[in-house]
């Protein structure tokens, strides 16, 4: 297996790479999504359907798959051997980053669900605040990577 592995690296690397873009751009993009819907949509009119209907489909078909093929590619990466350096502390930065970033996708579904219901709480400033949550990671994510401190 690690045979093959080593062989399919650029592969499974330019999947991860393309998967991680696909589900950054869902995150960074619901969140907005959530800010026009709290101020500009009023419960049951056309732009609240049309937003739940874009979140919807957001979430279930760009940002579901590609979280998944982040993560299976970036497994496979993981188990390539002379890939990751356990020694450094580089790859548990990225891994409890990545763990949070899930954590952040998973918090944005059960959002986007309160919106169905017509039970959302929070503000669009608060959207707007969580916006950043995403840009934050992804900073420490590719410094750890690229500069591996």
């Amino acid at each position: 297996m690690e045979y093959i592995l080593a062989d399919i690296y650029p592969y499974v690397l330019s999947l991860h790479i393309m998967a991680v873009m696909s589900w950054m751009a869902g995150l960074f993009y619901l969140p907005r999504l959530f800010v026009y819907h709290v101020e500009r949509a009023e419960t049951g009119d056309n732009l609240d359907e049309t937003l739940k209907i874009m979140e919807f489909r957001l979430q279930r078909y760009i940002m579901a798959p590609a979280s998944i093929v982040a993560w299976v590619a970036g497994l496979m990466l993981v188990f390539t051997p002379g890939i990751v350096d356990w020694s450094a502390v580089w790859p548990y930065t990225k891994a409890i980053c990545v763990i949070a970033m899930t954590g952040f996708d998973h918090w944005l579904m059960q959002m986007r669900k309160k919106f169905e219901r017509g039970e959302n709480t929070l503000t669009g400033r608060q959207y707007r605040m969580m916006n950043e949550v995403p840009t934050l990671l992804m900073i420490v994510i590719v410094l750890s990577v690229v500069v591996k401190f």
